[in-house]
């Protein structure tokens, strides 16, 4: 080809995006050294150079953060107010941050999106959530070099950013709590189960019956969506498996209040025949009938770790996993 002139030459010539490239000639930790390495000697031997200006312009900073959301199920974005109070603290950090949030619906098929907010400038990076995207699109991301935070992957140590509450303590403190209220019957009403922060709740569940003593019957598990209607009917189909369960460990808030519901259609008292124990207090927990035992995740506190350590990121390239602690809250449900 003719002369290079532009990020778009350095890119065609080295088969990547333009903001690998800008990223590259900046020297930003986010690209890997074969890559930067390669894209370098590009720019070398076309005696290509990025003045301050054109530095600026070529790497698009939008200081815009992307909110991924991917098809779930009925009304999910609507109803779960835990994701609501998440999006509120996430909102709070990128303001403070000097950053906006701006909420995409992905096709949950489509390998490419990611490059279409980075190329086109739109983004800077995004936020996901564990419940509602796969490591398909995990490993896409990382693929791409794409600046990502995601919640609800267990604690551990990633070549991502993530935040996530400790879901294996939170299920066995859950259920421990019921065990010492004297409760053996006790049903597990889980969210999706193919969910990780679901399997480890349960793994939680599982260990805490363990350590008591108690077999684990399979007739006691049932798994919603995450929506209160999920929770009102794996409510009934327990009841009908197990007419003598005496609690139940729910893994959202929501569905926990549905499940008392049902509870008292069936005939029977909370917390005097069922104890009920639910997850992540959000607001409404507290004014449920009667106020609802849970497991507290402090859903603002965590919105806005997932936008501090994302812009954290973008600016420094530094990779953060963070645990927010399980805390169990008493009160009347139990």
């Amino acid at each position: 080809m003719g002369e290079v002139h532009t990020i778009a030459d350095i890119a065609r010539l080295a088969g990547v995006s333009k903001s690998t490239v800008s990223r590259a000639l900046n020297d930003s930790p986010l690209i890997g050294a074969e890559t930067k390495e390669r894209i370098c000697a590009l720019a070398e031997e076309h005696h290509f150079q990025l003045n301050v200006p054109a530095r600026r312009l070529s790497l698009q900073r939008s200081n815009t953060v992307a909110f991924v959301t991917y098809p779930y199920g009925p009304d999910f974005a609507v109803t779960d107010v835990f994701l609501l109070e998440l999006m509120n603290g996430i909102s709070s950090g990128l303001h403070a941050g000097q950053y906006d949030m701006l909420i995409v619906h992905v096709d949950p098929f489509d390998k490419e999106w990611p490059r279409r907010y980075l190329d086109a400038g739109r983004a800077d990076g995004f936020i996901l959530l564990s419940a509602t995207c796969t490591q398909g699109h995990i490993e896409t991301l990382v693929g791409m070099e794409a600046p990502f935070v995601i919640w609800g992957v267990p604690p551990g140590s990633y070549g991502y950013c993530t935040v996530s509450g400790d879901s294996v303590t939170g299920g066995r403190v859950a259920t421990a709590h019921l065990l010492d209220s004297e409760r053996r019957r006790i049903a597990f009403l889980g969210g999706p189960p193919a969910a990780q922060e679901v399997q480890d709740r349960f793994a939680g569940y599982e260990a805490a019956l363990d350590e008591a003593g108690v077999e684990l019957d399979p007739a006691l598990v049932a798994h919603g969506d995450y929506s209160p209607p999920s929770g009102a009917d794996a409510m009934a189909l327990l009841l009908e498996r197990a007419p003598d369960l005496d609690a139940v460990f729910v893994n959202s808030d929501l569905m926990a209040i549905a499940a008392m519901d049902t509870i008292r259609a069936h005939g029977r008292r909370v917390p005097e025949d069922v104890a009920v124990v639910g997850y992540d207090d959000v607001s409404v927990a507290r004014h449920a009938r009667p106020p609802l035992t849970t497991i507290r995740q402090n859903a603002p506190l965590a919105g806005r770790l997932l936008a501090q350590n994302l812009i954290q990121h973008l600016e420094t390239g530094v990779i953060t996993n963070v645990s927010i602690p399980a805390e169990l809250v008493v009160r009347e449900s139990t």
